[in-house]
């Protein structure tokens, strides 16, 4: 272990990593070595834990030309001089983020900023990378020297293998994987993120602290078990341990006052804090209980994001753009240009926050109203077409409201011929405002490949091969279709698309969350509601139904 202790205080080090004998790591396959990893196999020797991250650091696929120690041994002189390294000014593109200590001792303390400014002066592509320097950090726990440290930073910097994303190096990239992280949070921490929109004026902004709760805030002991899983298995850990995180810090939280003025604050204690309520093993288990997107998936939504950011001019950090882009998340359903016959601001605000993030960029354009156009179904396509996503919202005779979010455009109705067929993306959802607001997950068609081969349905009502109930649901995790699987994304057979909404000439299925479908009649004056397995046995609204107003809206750039 001496060779590895150069730039550690192990007063601060946890003890029981100095004594412990584990047998050297022989395995190569990826299973084997993902098990391990996830148990904390070498997490439980000092010098074994520096040998594992030499060696997977060592396999990761680089540049032709990436730099190394001997590189660092030639810069460094140049680079800092006589200058005392606590007192290094660092690059801007470690946005002034924290640079944490963990247990290194003054040497290693100082190393961090000598390796990030060489860094710097290797990388001068790297525009954006506030996780660097614990990054850094971490790594010199288990380095022989401040060369070697530079060399696998270099290398994890310079992979250039397309399908293994490790360090967000642009503001692009960690501003598109912040929306993507609250897409997420939006799909699987739905109670934190109720919390959030509730006590929060720009929820994005909460999210965009994410990387800083892992490569800022977290203890040691904790961001050392995180990175030996994210050097085997990738980006993904990273999103599945700050989601726990989030579930942890809801359920600890829950019902009690805010410890500050700032939600934002409250989190990064509650990180800091983590040892008082949650092991290191108690986190990675509820991290990896998530039943997430699969990395494909993961992927496409980052690219989705990253093209909206684009399309919004939104590619360096700006302050002038950040303003613009903040400003529109916030303020895109605007209290002084919204007006609806359905909803209230503070309510479609709240459906704002449901949407995917990209979209919450967009404001609510009114494409379509029954009170102005008519309850003619030929209009409502007419006037939705050519959209994608739209907002569905119905009000009925009885006061009750509820709407559909659509990812899709209609126009994709007619690739069925004259039978009726189901297009859609996991995206969509179902939700009722009144009485109670609840937002219905959405709940896979088992043999999507019958609803588009048999006859339009008697009665509007959808095939009985196509159930959308909670119950469909398969049990083998292979067999279930992904969330955000679209057949002309992915360029996958019709009868393995996801399947949400239908039209005709005759009606609308839209087929929804928890078991939930609304079926809506060629007039526009009445609909229904089929339901079974839902949340406390809800329905969506009155099963049978006459529609008082009906409006669609789409998002605005």
């Amino acid at each position: 272990m001496d060779e590895y202790n150069c730039f550690v205080d192990w007063d601060k080090m946890d003890v029981t990593v100095q004594s412990q004998d584990v047998k050297e790591l022989t395995c190569t396959e990826f299973q084997e070595l993902k098990q391990l990893a996830r148990q904390g196999y070498w997490a439980k020797n000092h010098s074994l834990r520096a040998k594992v991250y030499h060696k997977l650091i060592s396999n990761i696929p680089c540049r032709t030309v990436t730099p190394d120690a001997n590189v660092y041994r030639d810069i460094v002189v140049k680079i800092v001089g006589k200058r005392n390294s606590s007192s290094l000014p660092l690059p801007e593109f470690v946005d002034n983020s924290l640079v944490p200590t963990y247990c290194l001792n003054a040497e290693g303390i100082g190393a961090v900023r000598k390796i990030i400014l060489c860094i710097a002066n290797q990388f001068p592509d790297i525009s954006f990378c506030p996780a660097l320097p614990s990054v850094i950090a971490l790594l010199l726990h288990y380095s022989k020297d401040e060369a070697e440290c530079f060399e696998q930073v270099c290398r994890i910097l310079a992979c250039n293998d397309p399908s293994k994303r490790l360090i967000d190096q642009t503001f692009l990239a960690f501003e598109s994987s912040c929306m993507t992280f609250g897409d997420l949070v939006n799909k699987y921490c739905q109670a934190a993120h109720k919390l959030m929109v509730a006590v929060s004026e720009d929820v994005l902004e909460v999210y965009s602290d994410w990387q800083r709760w892992l490569f800022g805030e977290l203890p040691m002991v904790y961001i050392a078990r995180v990175f030996d899983v994210f050097l085997v298995e990738g980006y993904k850990v990273l999103y599945r341990v700050a989601l726990a995180l989030l579930k942890f810090f809801h359920k600890v939280r829950a019902g009690q006052p805010m410890e500050s003025d700032s939600i934002q604050q409250d989190i990064r204690a509650f990180v800091r804090d983590i040892a008082k309520s949650v092991s290191p093993e108690r986190l990675l288990e509820k991290a990896f209980a998530i039943r997430l997107f699969s990395r494909k998936e993961i992927q496409l939504l980052q690219m989705a994001n990253e093209k909206a950011l684009q399309q919004k001019g939104i590619t360096v950090k700006q302050k002038s753009c950040l303003c613009v882009f903040l400003q529109n998340v916030h303020l895109a359903v605007h209290a002084e240009n919204f007006k609806s016959e359905i909803v209230s601001v503070k309510e479609m605000r709240d459906i704002w926050s449901w949407v995917p993030e990209r979209f919450a960029l967009c404001q609510p354009l009114l494409l379509f109203t029954t009170l102005e156009h008519g309850c003619s179904l030929s209009r409502f396509y007419s006037h939705s077409e050519g959209h994608e996503p739209t907002l569905l919202l119905i009000k009925t005779t009885a006061k009750e409201v509820c709407g559909a979010y659509l990812s899709t455009d209609w126009s994709e109705r007619r690739r069925g011929g004259n039978k009726l067929s189901f297009f859609g993306t996991g995206e969509c959802f179902v939700f009722r405002l009144q009485p109670e607001v609840e937002r219905y997950e959405w709940v896979i068609i088992k043999h999507p490949e019958q609803a588009t081969t048999g006859s339009e349905p008697e009665n509007h009502a959808p095939p009985a091969s196509s159930t959308l109930s909670s119950g469909s649901v398969p049990s083998d995790p292979s067999d279930r279709l992904s969330p955000f699987l679209s057949a002309r994304h992915f360029n996958l057979p019709s009868k393995t698309a996801s399947m949400f909404m239908a039209g005709s000439s005759e009606c609308i299925i839209i087929g929804g969350g928890d078991g939930q479908a609304l079926y809506l009649d060629a007039d526009l004056n009445h609909g229904r509601t089929s339901h079974c397995n839902t949340f406390n046995n809800q329905p969506l609204c009155s099963e049978s139904f006459q529609i008082s107003v009906l409006e669609v809206w789409g998002f605005r750039d």
